[in-house]
């Protein structure tokens, strides 16, 4: 078969066609968080708007069939004729890839989309999109289909008014999965602009209900109100100082704005922010903060002799023990900020470590000379965290000797499998003796592992790293697993691809899944991450007529229909409700919850990092229900046939 290969293969993919062909690219993807991802790039433009001071209220409207409406009151996107292009700066900005205002430090001192792909790549990717221009005291309008001018840009009407309206519909070609938005996803986004924005006003809208709903997002308070309100979501009792700590400052162009505040807990919640771009995986911006604040707190320590004998000779705070129980908002204001990899999460900018190192520095020394009591109570935080770290580092130490001496470490009551090979095993972790010893029964032992538990658990997310460690309930869970726990936990050395938790389906079991899936949660989250952790799903009922088959269901609806299945015979059926895994035999435990071509079973996942990490939080207390419902709302059904 002949394969030519020469010029006339080559594509030139012309305007927004390369948008369309390659959506990911530009969107990250065509699923919910692409379609979601056009609504923040056209926000971001009046956003810049705003930060360059020309506009104070920006309103987003989700209309009926799926289409996206976006006003502001800035100075409205120019629409006379580009000198060089020779069409409309309108069209230009709205079909054209790099094109835009933000290239140009006289129009925008700084700017989330410095890539110019923004509002032409939502053009691209939507069924149609209307432009209307209020400025110069006109009104003009301009119409696209699938990227391409369908209209010229025309005037349509005077106004005294000016700003910017773009109304879309995302064309579900593009985005098969769905064109319906999440009213919630984008509030979480609204919400961290207008904190990072104080004084702008976000009126959301959403009229696709049969009575419209609207709210104003203002938060005159900014980055200080964002704290108390993630503090708000914590399960904790104090925060202090009771007003979040603010340090703002300008050096060489670069805006600094910092606010944080201590609570009761043991992790630290920092939120990092360049040109309201959330840089998850944080930067130079963020290690400067770091350094500094640690560097303070080690000489105010200095200081004071009686704090100072609380910990051991020669040790110092660390960085984990002064950032423990610290809620920050950090927002830099960069007018040519340099992101690691496409998703812009990294800040690279050199320069800005040592502007935030150095402010921090002065401003926090400034603040703590004047609020000593302050300093007094997070140096006394910091102090406990280091003690509890010096223990933990010699539990950590005693259970590695240990797991010299005693097989290799693991537990007593561990029935290990055959094979080594961690993505063929799995490891039953069962709730009671009784049931362990079915499981043991019933398992297939060249894969399958079953460690028993028996008592009760206990819940980190009330007490230290070190109690955690030396608990008789999870030391031998952390041993089976053989990949360590905290920072010291390594996946690489994991022993089992499936760590399947199986309880009894009633009240306690359910409160003993989910202290486990705490512990996991906190200890070692890439497990989660990794979709390694499984609920087991034993049934709820044995359905039999007679000696026939046994028809085992999960649920009293599945009960009801497989009565109604035997017809005549219903009444002569026999029912059996399944109290605890403990009134099976090992075969029928294996048939109907450990038999991989025939059992069901629940993956557990984190959608949402962040979102699970305040469920967490939360649902910690004393109520076992909240717990529950959160295994249902964050477990996936997963029927499983490897």
């Amino acid at each position: 078969m002949e394969n030519k290969y020469s010029a006339q293969n080559i594509q030139i993919l012309k305007g927004l066609e390369a948008v369309r062909k390659r959506p990911g690219m530009y969107i990250g993807s065509t699923g919910p968080a692409g379609l979601h991802h056009l609504v923040y790039e056209v926000v971001d433009n009046s956003i810049d708007e705003a930060m360059a001071g020309f506009c104070n209220t920006i309103t987003v409207v989700l209309e009926k069939d799926d289409i996206v409406r976006v006003e502001d009151n800035g100075r409205g996107i120019p629409v006379d004729i580009h000198p060089t292009e020779h069409i409309s700066a309108l069209e230009l900005v709205l079909t054209k890839l790099h094109a835009g205002g933000k290239f140009d430090k006289g129009s925008y001192k700084v700017s989330g989309g410095l890539h110019g792909v923004g509002v032409s790549c939502v053009n691209a990717l939507s069924q149609w999109m209307e432009a209307v221009i209020s400025r110069d005291g006109h009104v003009y309008s301009q119409r696209y289909e699938i990227g391409i001018p369908k209209t010229p840009v025309m005037q349509i009407g005077d106004t005294d008014r000016h700003g910017t309206v773009i109304r879309w519909k995302a064309d579900s070609n593009i985005f098969a999965e769905t064109t319906f938005y999440d009213y919630e996803i984008l509030k979480k986004r609204l919400c961290e602009l207008a904190f990072l924005n104080s004084g702008i006003s976000i009126i959301f809208r959403d009229e696709r209900g049969e009575e419209p709903y609207e709210e104003t997002l203002r938060y005159e308070g900014g980055i200080r109100q964002y704290v108390k309100q993630i503090n708000s979501h914590s399960n904790s009792k104090f925060f202090y100082p009771e007003e979040p700590i603010y340090i703002t400052g300008e050096k060489n162009d670069v805006i600094t704005e910092l606010a944080f505040q201590y609570n009761d807990s043991y992790s630290e919640n920092i939120n990092t922010y360049v040109n309201d771009i959330n840089t998850r995986e944080g930067g130079t911006h963020l290690e400067g903060f770091k350094s500094a604040l640690t560097f303070v707190l080690n000489k105010a320590l200095d200081s004071r002799e009686k704090l100072k004998k609380k910990l051991e000779k020669e040790e110092k705070l660390t960085g984990d023990d002064v950032r423990a129980g610290i809620v920050a908002v950090l927002s830099m204001k960069v007018p040519e900020p340099e992101f690691e990899g496409q998703t812009k999460e990294k800040l690279g900018n050199t320069e800005v470590r040592t502007i935030v190192d150095a402010l921090v520095k002065d401003e926090l020394s400034l603040f703590f000379d004047k609020n000593p009591e302050v300093l007094d109570k997070i140096l006394e935080k910091a102090i406990n965290e280091a003690t509890a770290r010096i223990a933990a580092r010699k539990a950590k130490d005693a259970l590695r000797k240990k797991s010299f001496s005693d097989s290799f470490g693991l537990p007593e009551k561990l029935s290990d499998c055959s094979l080594k090979n961690p993505e063929l095993c799995e490891v039953y972790i069962v709730e009671g003796d009784s049931a362990g010893g079915s499981a043991k029964k019933g398992r297939d032992s060249k894969t399958q592992a079953i460690l028993p538990l028996w008592g009760k658990m206990l819940n980190v997310e009330k007490v230290r790293p070190e109690k955690v460690m030396n608990n008789d309930k999870l030391e031998p869970v952390i041993a089976t697993l053989g990949a360590g726990f905290g920072q010291d936990f390594d996946i690489n050395k994991l022993r089992y691809h499936k760590i399947i938790i199986m309880a009894d389906a009633d009240v306690d079991g359910s409160h003993i899944r989910t202290l486990l899936l705490t512990f996991f949660f906190r200890y070692m989250p890439e497990l989660i991450e990794r979709g390694y952790v499984y609920l087991a799903m034993p049934p709820l009922f044995k359905v039999q007529l007679g000696k026939g088959k046994p028809v085992y269901v999960y649920t009293e609806e599945e009960r009801e229909q497989a009565l109604a299945a035997l017809g005549e015979n219903r009444n002569k059926a026999s029912v059996q409700r399944y109290k605890g895994l403990g009134e099976m035999d090992g075969n029928q435990l294996w048939e109907t919850t450990m038999d991989p071509a025939r059992r069901k079973m629940k993956v557990v996942t984190i959608p949402d990092a962040e979102a699970a990490d305040r469920i967490f939080t939360i649902c910690m207390g004393e109520e076992v229900e909240p717990r529950r419902k959160f295994i249902e709302d964050n477990a996936i059904y997963a029927k499983l046939d490897v």
